[in-house]
């Protein structure tokens, strides 16, 4: 083969790699560094999560699943959906197992797009929504939030960018990368909205239980929006179990069986032995998970006030565990100062532009690490910032 180049399909020769995994990988090649990039909690698996899974191997669980996942974690699913939200799923016909929130994306997007139909992506986002659009033959249209707003996405914001071809909107609360949230009143907006313009919403929650103030609202459980919502969420956050990869898709029968059909071509199933500890995490794992919050929180307050201190604006986080700092002020874009950070005073961020354009003037760093860690990144970061005189606050 002369030139693969040829070979290779455009849409995906188009989509730039994820920013998030440059910087992750410039980080593994630096010593020394203390690292605000990459989102997962510090935390390990609870042991007796961890012990599940033992187990269920010693027992032999070594098979394939069907292809929507472990009946008795649907149930479990579902009754949790239930007791913490009142809104009722069918384990059965309704509720899909997956590879990560990040398979349950791509398959919604798969499902329910044709070629050319738009889909509204509020930004800052996670770096996989729009790349997904385009490759599921969508078209992603951003939605601008700013600071000046707090980051939340409004009714008229949405209605603004909405065309006779908008089929769809994601909405992801609290947000990566800003930590922003929505209240139920503003969910309502956005609902009537969304009747009104007959859309479908893919509701990403998968930070549900990172919430600090106030109480989640799931979108599924606003007045008939449970029929035109997908549902997504997953344990990797909030049950410390980035690894295992595992999330769940709930929605209306017909769009789960069109999600199913995708994933048993192109999945098959989630690894049993990840859904045998993820109905573990579910059952018994309450307590633990609080108590990560819990830390989570006390961290989140910590973060905030020392980027203040050194001088960097910062815009308390409602839920998640990212900060999302402004360095407008020290003139450099978010990709030049992360990269000058990295390399002079060893701390990892991640640029805010790598999760869309109005990211940019902002870096994301996430509290998801101990407090030793994060106390030593803001004082590497404060002295990093007078010893280039980069902001105007910091003497």
């Amino acid at each position: 083969m002369k030139n693969w180049s040829d070979k290779l399909s455009p849409a995906v020769k188009d989509i730039p790699p994820s920013g998030i995994r440059k910087f992750f990988d410039l980080v593994s090649e630096t010593k020394g560094v203390v690292s605000l990039g990459v989102g997962e909690p510090d935390f390990v698996t609870p042991w007796h999560v961890r012990e599940a899974c033992i187990y269920s191997l010693e027992k032999g669980y070594t098979m394939y699943t069907s292809n929507w996942g472990l009946l008795e974690l649907r149930e479990e699913i579902a009754r949790r959906l239930y007791d913490d939200h009142m809104v009722k799923y069918n384990p059965r016909d309704e509720v899909l197992i997956t590879v990560g929130v990040s398979e349950a994306m791509d398959l919604a997007l798969r499902a329910i797009l044709a070629p050319g139909d738009e889909v509204l992506v509020p930004e800052p986002c996670y770096v996989s929504y729009s790349p997904c659009v385009s490759l599921a033959g969508g078209v992603p249209v951003n939605v601008h939030t700013t600071l000046e707003n707090d980051f939340r996405i409004t009714a008229a914001q949405i209605e603004e960018k909405i065309t006779p071809k908008t089929k769809a909107l994601i909405l992801c609360y609290p947000n990566n990368p800003t930590g922003a949230t929505l209240s139920r009143e503003e969910l309502m907006e956005i609902a009537k909205l969304v009747n009104k313009h007959d859309l479908i919403v893919i509701s990403d929650e998968i930070y549900e239980k990172l919430t600090y103030e106030g109480e989640h609202t799931c979108f599924a459980s606003l007045p008939a929006m449970q029929n035109r919502t997908i549902l997504l969420n997953g344990f990797s956050k909030a049950y410390a179990m980035t690894g295992w990869r595992l999330g769940y898709a709930c929605g209306h029968p017909e769009i789960i069986a069109h999600m199913t059909k995708i994933h048993q071509y192109t999945m098959l199933c989630a690894p049993v032995t990840a859904q045998m500890a993820a109905l573990e995490a579910l059952q018994n794992g309450t307590e633990e998970m609080l108590k990560m919050v819990a830390e989570y929180d006390r961290r989140r307050k910590l973060v905030v006030k020392g980027f203040n201190e050194i001088g960097l604006s910062c815009f308390e986080p409602k839920g998640a565990f990212y900060a999302f700092p402004s360095i407008r002020n020290t003139g450099m874009t978010s990709e030049q100062f992360a990269e000058k950070l990295l390399v002079e005073a060893k701390v990892a961020v991640v640029p805010g532009n790598v999760f869309g354009e109005n990211g940019e003037g902002h870096i994301r760093c996430s509290y998801a690490a101990s407090v030793e860690n994060l106390t030593e990144a803001i004082e590497r970061i404060g002295k990093f910032l007078k010893n280039n005189s980069l902001c105007q606050r910091c003497g």
